[in-house]
Formats: C-alpha cells, structure tokens, sequence
C-alpha cells in the first residue's frame, strides 16, 4: 500500500500538485488519469522519489520516503518495478539480457538462478523461449511491452509503476497489456499504480482511478461508476472522446 498525505509541488514558483492525499491499494490496479499538464506525471515521479517533494508524506507502508535517507531510498528502489514508456528496453542487448539486466545491477544471484528467474519472469509475460536470444528491434510492439514488464517484475518488487504502458499499440493489443499487468498485480499482490490517459484501460482495469485536474485531487472511484460521477470537470475530460459521449446519450 503506498499513502500520500498532503502532497503539493511546484517548480519555479508555479505550483504543480497542490495538497493531494490518496491511497494506493495493494493488489489492485491504481490508475492516475487526467489531461496533458494535469500533474499526473509529478505525481508519479513525485511517488518514486525523482522529484523532492515541498509538503506532505509519502508512505510505503510504515515507511516515509520524504524522511528516509540515502542508505533507506536505495533499499526501497529494490521494491520497485517501473515500466516506462516506450518500453525503454536496451537495443544492444537481446531479450533475456533485458529481463537479466536488473539482477546483475542489483542482486549477488549465481548465473543459474539469474537464468531460472528470467526464464520464469518471460514465462509469465507468455514470451516463448524461441524469442529470448532476439532483440527488441526484432520482436514486436507489444512483444517490446511484455518484456518491459517482464524486466519490472525481475527483482520480485512490492511496488510497480506503470508510464503509460499502452503508449503506441493497437488497442487489440493494448487490452492484453492491462490484463496481463492486472493479472501480475494480482498474482503477486503488488501496489500497482498507473499513469494513463486510455480510458479504454480504465473501463478494463479501473479498480481505483484518480482523476487530478491542475494539480489538484478532483475524483476518486473505480470503472464502475467513473460514467456516472456526476464531477463536471470528470465528465468533461471523458467525453471529449466521441465514443464516450455516444454511450453518455445512449444510456
């Protein structure tokens, strides 16, 4: 569970995220939607610990990142998975040296058990073995994506950040990437928290979505009642999409 308290930003004197407090469930998918600017991206960097915080709490847990001190915040980040945009996967490495990447950076594992778990971690993200000794140049878009997060999940983290990881595909494609990140979260019982401006994952995976308009809290709920919330500035955000606002009138 990751809980923020009163959390406010701001750069230059512009203010970015202004007094928000929210709470992460573990096990669930935790999505941050919002428009271009909203803040949802400090929100997330803010949570991981790459931006400085002005107020507020951030807590792991029983842990505060704001009062940790370096020796603290470097055992925290082994209890992270991100997956960013785009994938970020290494070119000169083929796919199992992704996925091994994190484990030689951050773990004393002999070189059988690091094959063991990468094998295991492509496994779960349904990567047939014939694809390991390919690079990412060589394996498709959502191919690129599973691998991505095959990487997050290598060091068995508590924590798992996701960066629009739908950036790019098809929404056929797409889909399965939700659900194999929800399945993830729920197999493994990880905080999993979303950056996502899809609203086609929300409706999918949308056990708890945070809505943040200028830098402020504006919503908080769950895909089932996000149609009909009845916040203005919500509803404005949804149904700018065409396909939305027909399923609006047609209910």
């Amino acid at each position: 569970m990751i809980t923020v308290k009163n959390l406010s930003k701001s750069f230059d004197g512009n203010t970015v995220l202004k007094d928000i407090s929210i709470t992460f469930e573990q096990g669930k998918t935790n999505l941050i939607i919002g428009r271009s600017g909203s803040g949802k991206t400090v929100l997330l960097k803010s949570i991981l610990g790459l931006y400085e915080v002005d107020e507020g709490e951030i807590w792991f847990n029983d842990r505060n990142l704001v009062n940790m001190g370096e020796k603290e915040r470097k055992a925290l980040r082994r209890e992270l998975g991100m997956v960013f945009q785009g994938g970020a996967l290494f070119d000169s490495i083929n796919v199992e040296g992704n996925v091994r990447f994190p484990l030689d950076m951050f773990t004393h594992m002999s070189n059988a058990e690091k094959q063991k778990r990468v094998e295991f971690c492509l496994d779960h993200v349904n990567i047939e073995k014939q694809a390991f000794k390919l690079s990412p140049s060589e394996i498709s878009g959502g191919m690129q994506k599973r691998v991505a997060i095959a990487r997050a999940i290598a060091l068995n983290p508590k924590y798992l950040f996701c960066d629009e990881p739908n950036s790019g595909l098809d929404p056929e494609t797409a889909t399965v990437i939700d659900q194999l990140i929800q399945s993830l979260t729920k197999e493994f019982q990880m905080t999993t928290l979303i950056n996502t401006h899809d609203m086609n994952s929300v409706i999918e995976i949308g056990e708890s979505v945070l809505f943040i308009s200028k830098g402020q809290k504006e919503w908080v709920g769950t895909k089932h009642d996000i149609l009909n919330s009845n916040n203005q500035k919500l509803e404005d955000f949804i149904f700018a999409n065409k396909l939305y606002a027909q399923m609006k009138r047609g209910q």
